[in-house]
C-alpha cells in the first residue's frame, strides 16, 4: 500500500511537472473555398501541400494550431464565385480564379497579355509575384474586394487548341469555334474567321461534345484530368505560353484578426506553395502530353514560321491592358516593362516584343 501510494505521488508529481511548462495552443479556424473539384491540380496541391505546410511550421513553435474547414466543387461558391464568396466573408481563405474577373483585377492579366514568350510556369509564377510585390497595383486591386494577396499560382505549363476534327496546321482554325476563358480568346484575333466562346475548364468537355465549339484552348494537364481526348483527339501545340490563372487570398476582416505569427507563416507558405505548384506543372506536362496520345490523341507541332505568323496577326493586347492601367492611374507600361525584363533575365524572349506598339 505504501509503495502503491508513493508510485501515484511521483506520477502525479511528474505528470505536474510535465504539464507546467506546456502552454495552451490557440485553435484558429479558417474555411478554404474554391468551386473547382478537388482533383483539380491547385485544390489538392492545396490540401496535400499548403495546408500541411502551415501546420508545421506553426507547430514548430507550438502557439497555434489550425482547424482546417475545407469545402471545394460548389459546395459554397462555384468557380466564378470564389472572388466575391471571400469579399462577402462565405470564405476565408480561397483560390480565386482570376481569369474570370478582368474588369475587377485588370493587372493579373499581365502574362495573359503576352502569350507566344515563355511556357516556363516556374519562371511565370515568380515574375508575376514579383511584379505584385514591386508594384502597388495588383494588391489594392484585391484589397477593393475586402482581400489580401498571398501569391500568384501558375498551373499550366502552356496554352494548347484541342480539336474535335484533324488539324494538321494553323490554317486548319480559321473558321472554326474555339472555347477559352479570359483573355486568351483575344489570341483568336490573330486567326482568320475564328469565333472565340467563353467557358470554364469544368464546360470545356462538354462544349466540345454536344458541338457548340469545334476546339478549346486549355493545358495538357487540364485535358488528361478532364479527359478531353474523348471528345477533342487532336492537340495543336501552339506553345502559347503559361499564364497565372489563380491567387490566394484572404478575407481582409479574418486577416486583421489573425496572430502576426499566423500571417507570417500563411505568407511564406503561399510562396512555397506558388513554386510548388509551378514545378509540378512542368513536371507532369510531359507525362500529360503522354497520357493524351495513350488515350487516343493525336498531337501536331505548329511551325516557328506559324507562331510568328500568328503573334504578329494579333492585336498588341500587351499594349491595350498596359495603357488601360495608365489611363487608369496606374504604371501600365511599366509593369509591363518590368515583368518582359524579368522573363528575359530567365532566357525567354518571344516571338513578338509586346513592349512596342
Amino acid at each position: 500500500m505504501i509503495n502503491w501510494t508513493k508510485r501515484s505521488l511521483m506520477g502525479a508529481a511528474l505528470a505536474g511537472m510535465t504539464a507546467m511548462p506546456v502552454v495552451a495552443q490557440e485553435t484558429i479556424s479558417a474555411v478554404v473555398i474554391d468551386g473547382y473539384p478537388d482533383r483539380s491540380l491547385w485544390v489538392r496541391e492545396f490540401s496535400n501541400f499548403f495546408i500541411p505546410e502551415v501546420d508545421r511550421r506553426l507547430a514548430e513553435n507550438g502557439n497555434y494550431v489550425m482547424d482546417w474547414q475545407e469545402n471545394y466543387g460548389g459546395s459554397i461558391v462555384k468557380p466564378r464565385g470564389v472572388l466575391e464568396g471571400i469579399q462577402l466573408g462565405l470564405g476565408d481563405i480561397g483560390i480565386v480564379t482570376t481569369i474570370f474577373h478582368s474588369s475587377k483585377l485588370p493587372s493579373q492579366g499581365i502574362s495573359a497579355v503576352t502569350p507566344f514568350v515563355s511556357s516556363d510556369a516556374r519562371a511565370v509564377a515568380k515574375a508575376v509575384d514579383e511584379i505584385a510585390r514591386e508594384f502597388p497595383t495588383m494588391q489594392n486591386e484585391f484589397a477593393a474586394q475586402n482581400q489580401v494577396y498571398l501569391a500568384t499560382g501558375v498551373v499550366l505549363d502552356s496554352y494548347q487548341v484541342f480539336s474535335s476534327s484533324e488539324v494538321a496546321s494553323l490554317k486548319d482554325l480559321e473558321n472554326k469555334k474555339i472555347a477559352g476563358a479570359g483573355m486568351n480568346l483575344r489570341y483568336l484575333e490573330g486567326i482568320n474567321g475564328a469565333a472565340g466562346v467563353r467557358g470554364g475548364l469544368t464546360d470545356f468537355y462538354n462544349m466540345v461534345q454536344t458541338g457548340l465549339v469545334d476546339a478549346a484552348m486549355l493545358w495538357p494537364e487540364a485535358g488528361a484530368t478532364f479527359k478531353i481526348s474523348e471528345v477533342a483527339p487532336y492537340m495543336l501545340s501552339a506553345d502559347l505560353g503559361a499564364v497565372n490563372t489563380k491567387t490566394v487570398t484572404v478575407n481582409q476582416d479574418y486577416w486583421n484578426g489573425l496572430p502576426g505569427e499566423v500571417k507570417g507563416v500563411l505568407q511564406e507558405v503561399a510562396i512555397a506553395y506558388r513554386d510548388h505548384l509551378a514545378g509540378i506543372a512542368m513536371d507532369i506536362a510531359a507525362e500529360s502530353e503522354a497520357a493524351y496520345i495513350a488515350a487516343g490523341g493525336t498531337i501536331v507541332e505548329v511551325s516557328d514560321e506559324d507562331r510568328a505568323a500568328w503573334a504578329a496577326a494579333m492585336p498588341n493586347i500587351a499594349q491595350e491592358w498596359a495603357q488601360t492601367l495608365n489611363d487608369a492611374g496606374e504604371p501600365g507600361s511599366d509593369m509591363l516593362a518590368a515583368y518582359l525584363a524579368k522573363l528575359e533575365a530567365e532566357g525567354f524572349v518571344g516571338v513578338r516584343d509586346w513592349s512596342q506598339p
